[in-house]
């Protein structure tokens, strides 16, 4: 891993909201219950990320649907995710993983979404990138297990998921998640948001105490800025794989207002 690579990529799991004041707005929304949770998967992932919790919020009486989006660019992917919650009725909580918190963030403004659910990812504010507000917390080491490949994609070695990202997982279901995986276009990291959600509504976060893909300390701090209601559970970077039962009961506590 050359230093210029890990100067590239070393904001893509390091950032946390430190240049906007401590505390969300005092504009932020009430709750509102919903019957609709929208899914958004992180880097290196798809929407089979969220398999184990879907069937149990399901079981509560939540419609669930999860996003597929390409991970090209912020745009696209909040294009995506904007179309599937287009075809929702009426209010959906929004609900993102790692870099699918960038995507909820600006997707959030949607007038369909009534809360937005971080689970260890990031909340970005308007005009910040996620490259440039990444070197407070240095590089996380997963960071050193990320590859580039053609067109600016970056990947994560095998190696980086059974230890960096999913180390709490069967062998089996890490060897899943590498073969699944989705590149993450690196421009990303320069890219930045053009509205933050969690300003005028209500938001939730999940902070994975044992992440070495984002630091936990970015995630208490993200959620802090926010002021967001927080659970902190003993897992990886993916709560949502090795924690179901907890971030499910969650997510249904903020689809309910609570």
């Amino acid at each position: 891993m050359t230093v210029m690579r890990g100067a590239l990529i070393g904001g893509v799991f390091g950032a946390a909201a430190l240049l906007a004041p401590s505390i969300a707005s005092a504009q932020v929304q009430a709750p509102q219950a919903v019957k609709t949770v929208v899914l958004v998967h992180g880097a290196w992932a798809d929407g089979s990320s969220w398999n184990k919790v879907i069937p149990l919020l399901e079981a509560t009486g939540l419609r669930v649907v999860s996003v597929q989006h390409p991970l090209t660019s912020i745009a696209d992917d909040v294009a995506a995710t904007n179309r599937l919650i287009d075809a929702q009725e009426g209010p959906v909580l929004l609900v993102g993983h790692s870099y699918g918190g960038v995507v909820i963030t600006e997707a959030g403004v949607h007038p369909k979404v009534a809360g937005l659910v971080y689970v260890a990812a990031f909340a970005p504010d308007a005009g910040e990138t996620v490259g440039a507000v990444s070197a407070p917390y240095g590089n996380t080491p997963a960071i050193a297990e990320i590859c580039p490949l053609k067109d600016g994609f970056l990947v994560l070695s095998p190696k980086g998921v059974a230890e960096d990202f999913a180390q709490d997982l069967p062998a089996a279901e890490q060897r899943l998640l590498a073969a699944t995986q989705g590149p993450v276009q690196g421009a990303v990291l320069g890219t930045p948001l053009k509205a933050a959600a969690w300003r005028v509504k209500p938001s939730w976060a999940v902070i994975a105490a044992n992440d070495r893909t984002i630091a936990p300390q970015q995630e208490i701090d993200g959620a802090r800025r926010m002021g967001a209601r927080t659970l902190t559970l003993s897992s990886s970077h993916v709560a949502m794989l090795a924690k179901p039962k907890e971030v499910a009961a969650f997510i249904a506590e903020a689809a309910a207002g609570k």
